[in-house]
């Protein structure tokens, strides 16, 4: 699917995919994660990040503490040297990129600190993480971002329509 194209549908089968929500938060116990991780695995199976990167392009990760020491540490700069040049604290208190898309993102959709990224873009999208009712919302959002979660939502609904 063409990025434009995932975009206008996303946007257009959100209220669809919210509504999925409550279904797949009555899934008890592990279910969910199972579910969930299930489908992280086909997705990845036919989606690369390397032609779409979105989501770089588009938000930015939570950098805590131990991603600045360490990503200062590649650009020999202090931790403070590379939050004043990267980051800007949120409305939330956390630190996020000051700018989008990631000025690590290189022009082949690669990223200039893949080894040493963000803890936060090394668990993106966080559909095969534990805990999913937790991130129920958070996923939502991300059917806007990336196709991935778009179409693990999109299957979803019709495993749930039966």
């Amino acid at each position: 699917m063409h990025i434009e194209n995932f975009k206008t549908q996303s946007k257009s089968e959100f209220q669809k995919n919210k509504k999925l929500l409550p279904k797949l938060k009555n899934l008890k116990g592990k279910v969910l994660d199972v579910l969930f991780e299930n489908a992280h695995d086909e997705q990845f199976k036919k989606i690369n990040c390397l032609n779409c990167a979105n989501c770089c392009k588009t938000t930015s990760p939570i950098f805590i503490q131990t991603d600045i020491e360490r990503l200062a540490k590649v650009f020999k700069m202090k931790p403070s040297g590379f939050v004043d040049t990267y980051l800007n604290l949120d409305e939330d208190g956390d630190y996020v990129l000051k700018s989008s898309p990631c000025p690590f993102l290189n022009e082949d959709n690669t990223c200039l600190v893949y080894e040493e990224r963000p803890k936060a873009c090394r668990e993106y999208p966080h559909t095969n993480r534990k805990n999913m009712h937790g991130i129920l919302n958070l996923t939502l959002r991300n059917t806007l971002v990336c196709p991935a979660v778009f179409e693990i939502f999109q299957d979803f609904e019709k495993d749930f329509r039966k």
